[in-house]
């Protein structure tokens, strides 16, 4: 059984910002910014690829607690992201994580501008064959 797994039977305490009976949403230990929550559906599954469809509604817990988040810590704007499969996901339980950010509060995510590198009309028709 894995750690998400065992926190969502609460075998393992965790600071819990919101639970139903099939999702849980609690704070990250790692705190990367003040509020920094991650959602999880109890039911084990690895990752997006595995979810199943009876998952198919998380983003609603995900909008709850994101507003949750912003009534109570009023971030200037929050982060949705979700690492899937090695070596980008370091728990191996389907997760979202939801990052509040703040005034220089040092978490950064950087893009970087490729379009003169690509060929959108070879990507979109490799994705839609």
């Amino acid at each position: 059984m894995c750690i998400f797994c065992k926190i969502a039977n609460h075998e393992i305490p965790s600071k819990v910002v919101y639970e139903d009976e099939k999702y849980l949403a609690f704070l990250d230990l790692t705190q990367v910014t003040t509020g920094h929550t991650l959602v999880i559906p109890k039911k084990h599954s690895s990752n997006i690829f595995e979810l199943d469809d009876e998952n198919d509604d998380i983003m609603r817990v995900v909008k709850l607690v994101s507003r949750k988040l912003k009534q109570s810590l009023n971030p200037i704007g929050l982060n949705i992201i979700s690492n899937n499969q090695k070596p980008l996901q370091s728990v191996e339980h389907f997760h979202i994580h939801l990052i509040p950010r703040y005034d220089n509060d040092g978490f950064d995510i950087g893009f970087v501008d490729n379009s003169k590198n690509v060929d959108l009309d070879s990507i979109l028709k490799s994705i839609n064959k």
